[in-house]
C-alpha cells in the first residue's frame, strides 16, 4: 500500500470528477481541493460529511490513519440493539462491523437482565481522523459496546444523549466493582469468539476477572487486551474484511492467552514502578502533529469527493 506525500491540486480535480458534490456540504470540494497545500486538519474535512459515500464498501488505510468506502449506517434503533449520542453522527461502520453488530447484539439479548446492546461509536460516515476523541475508529472496523446492560430498547433521542454508561473498575482498573457480572463476561467471551474479530479492548481488571473465571476453552482470551480505560466500555477491532487489498492489519496479539500479561499491568497499577530518569540531553518530544489529507490513503480523498 503506497500512501500519498503529496496530493496535488491536479490529482483532487480528477478525484472529483463525477457527479456534483453532496448538496448538504457545497463547500466541501474547495475546501478539499485546497487542503494539500493550506493543512487543513483531515477532521475538519471528514467530520463535515453527515452521509457516507456513493462507493463500493471498502476500508483504506490502518485503524489510525484512513478512511472507509461505502459504510453503512447503524439504525437508530433494532429488535436487540440502541445507538446512542445520536448527534455525534458516529454509528457508521463497514457492512462487516454493522452485521457484527447486529449479531453480538442478539447474543447480548440472550443474557438474562439484557434487552440487546447499547452501541457506542463506531466511524464517522466516512470514517478518517474525527473532530473529538479517538484516534483509532477511522476504517469503519472498530466499535464501543456499553457495558451498561441494555434493558430498555425504547430510549428516546433525548434521552440518549443524557444517560450514561457505568464504570466496571475498581482500584484504577486493578479490579471489576460490582456492576460486572457473569453476562459481561459471557457477552465478551461471543465476541471474541467470533472470526471476524481482531481484539477486544478492556481494563486491566476486567481481563484478569475473565482469566480467572474462565474454566473452558480459553483460546479466546488471547483476543481480549488490557488497555488504558475502556470501563465503560468494551473497544471491538475487527480484522480487514476478505479481499479489502488497502485496508492494513494490527499484528496479531502474542501468543497465548495473554492472562501473565494483563496481571502484569495490574501489579503496575497497584504498585506503580518508579519513573525512569530523564536524560537531560534527549531531545525533547516532538508534539502530534493533526493529519491532513496528505498522510492519509489516496483514496480518501476520492471518498471525500463522493456523492
Amino acid at each position: 500500500m503506497k500512501f500519498s506525500r503529496y496530493i496535488t491540486l491536479t490529482a483532487l480535480l480528477l478525484a472529483a470528477c463525477g457527479p456534483a458534490a453532496d448538496s448538504r456540504s457545497p463547500t466541501v470540494n474547495p475546501v478539499v481541493s485546497r487542503s494539500a497545500d493550506s493543512g487543513v486538519p483531515a477532521k475538519q474535512l471528514f467530520g463535515a460529511k453527515r452521509s457516507g459515500s456513493a462507493q463500493n464498501p471498502a476500508p483504506h488505510g490502518s485503524y489510525a490513519k484512513g478512511c472507509v468506502a461505502g459504510a453503512e449506517q447503524l439504525p437508530q434503533t433494532g429488535p436487540t440493539w440502541q445507538a446512542m449520542r445520536l448527534s455525534r453522527n458516529r454509528n457508521w461502520g463497514h457492512p462487516e462491523t454493522i452485521d457484527f453488530i447486529k449479531d453480538l447484539s442478539r447474543v447480548a439479548a440472550s443474557q438474562n437482565g439484557w434487552n440487546g446492546l447499547y452501541v457506542g461509536d463506531i466511524s464517522q460516515p466516512r470514517g478518517g481522523p474525527m473532530l473529538s476523541g479517538h484516534r483509532s475508529h477511522q476504517m469503519g472496523l472498530d466499535a464501543d459496546i456499553w457495558m451498561l446492560p441494555a434493558d430498555r430498547l425504547d430510549l428516546s433521542v433525548a434521552e440518549r444523549e443524557k444517560i450514561s454508561s457505568i464504570s466496571l473498575r475498581r482500584a484504577k482498573g486493578a479490579y471489576t466493582n460490582s456492576n460486572w457480572t457473569s453476562q459481561h463476561h459471557a457477552i465478551l467471551r461471543a465476541a471474541a469468539k467470533d472470526d471476524r474479530v481482531a481484539r477486544i479492548f478492556v481494563f486491566p481488571g476486567a481481563k484478569v476477572q475473565m482469566c480467572n473465571d474462565e474454566k473452558g476453552n480459553r483460546d479466546w482470551l488471547r483476543k481480549i487486551r488490557p488497555w488504558f480505560g475502556h470501563h465503560y466500555h468494551f473497544h471491538v477491532r475487527l480484522k480487514c474484511p476478505p479481499g479489502a487489498q488497502g485496508c492494513v492489519n494490527q499484528d496479531p496479539p502474542p501468543r497465548g492467552d495473554g492472562c501473565d500479561d494483563a496481571r502484569e499491568w495490574v501489579s503496575n497499577i497497584l504498585n506503580p514502578p518508579p519513573p525512569k530518569p530523564r536524560d537531560p540531553n534527549a531531545p525533547k518530544p516532538t508534539p502530534r502533529r493533526e493529519h491532513t489529507l496528505s498522510d492519509l490513503p489516496q483514496q480518501c480523498a476520492a471518498v471525500l469527493q463522493s456523492n
